[in-house]
């Protein structure tokens, strides 16, 4: 048994398909099947069911690769141990944001970062919650940025900041006069909300439960489903009605957007922003850097927020 063979079996477990692993681990497929069956014949099982399309481990196939996946990440130590001796960070980074922080967050921090980390390629996928969560578990990705709680054993949360959620009202709507709004004035039938999948939904629904009328869809004539921020944004500006939207979402818009947007009053709703890695996490002292990174650049209002009343995903 090798490291070699440990990391071709872990890539099938991954892609669950024996050419993609291959691709992935830079062989041809028959190098990697024939090392995967020398790997079986050593052990004298049967490590996944070749008949199923996509291929899907055997029972104790689970429990090797598992185990498989402990031994490679204490060998990468090894190889960390000798990095954190140099005095420049270096090597790949591999960050999963979700869609409603990333065309937010990202621009605050990215290039402060690179500055300091020349030596430093970062690659940035928006994925949903549950694929960085999936992706961090088969090593496809080093670090999620999300919002937390998850209450994954497999994962572990570091919060970086608290972010309000703040209202965005049509200039005709009657919530428009006020400075600060309330949950219960909220009414669905006047609310646009993200398709389902998204957490922010859940969230923006949580808020409405706290007060607001659960009554289903938008008045008028205009039913749109947006997976994007921006879009219902300007559904709002155009049509009728309101939005909740994320705090850093609107810190650059322009002053006649600005006349839009509503305050909640105390206790304003919040979301817990983190960054999320799997439990044996690698390349800490990058990992570390980042969040530093990531802290430094966030406006100070929000920085020096203490945790006061989170909205979990419901």
């Amino acid at each position: 048994m090798t490291l070699v063979q440990l990391e071709y079996l872990v890539a099938v477990d991954t892609h669950r398909h024996f050419a993609t692993a291959a691709e992935h681990c830079h062989i041809t497929q028959p190098t990697l099947s024939m090392q995967l069956q020398k790997l079986e014949e050593e052990m004298g099982v049967q490590l996944f069911d070749r008949s199923r399309v996509p291929v899907r481990p055997t029972e104790i196939g689970h429990e090797i690769i598992a185990q498989a996946r402990v031994v490679l990440a204490e060998s990468r130590k090894i190889q960390e141990i000798v990095q954190d001796q140099k005095q420049e960070l270096s090597g790949e980074l591999r960050i999963g944001v979700i869609p409603t922080l990333a065309p937010y967050l990202i621009p605050l921090f990215i290039t402060g970062f690179l500055e300091k980390n020349p030596h430093v390629r970062v690659v940035v996928q928006e994925l949903m919650t549950s694929q960085i969560v999936e992706k961090l578990n088969h090593e496809l990705l080093d670090v999620g940025l999300l919002v937390t709680p998850l209450e994954n054993k497999t994962i572990k949360e570091l919060p970086l900041f608290y972010e309000a959620f703040v209202a965005y009202i049509n200039s005709k709507h009657p919530l428009a006069q006020q400075k600060a709004i309330t949950a219960d004035q909220l009414d669905l039938n006047e609310l646009w909300v993200l398709n389902e999948g998204h957490c922010f939904r859940s969230q923006v629904l949580n808020i409405c439960n706290r007060g607001g009328s659960m009554a289903n869809g938008q008045g008028g004539h205009l039913d749109y489903k947006s997976g994007s921020l921006e879009t219902l944004k300007r559904i709002v500006e155009t049509q009728h009605g309101l939005t909740l939207l994320p705090e850093l979402s609107v810190l650059d818009l322009a002053e006649d957007k600005l006349k839009l947007v509503h305050g909640f009053q105390e206790p304003q709703p919040l979301r817990e922003v983190s960054m999320v890695v799997h439990r044996s996490f690698l390349k800490r002292k990058l990992i570390e850097a980042l969040k530093q990174e990531i802290i430094s650049s966030i406006p100070e209002h929000i920085r020096s927020r203490k945790k006061e009343q989170v909205v979990g995903v419901v």
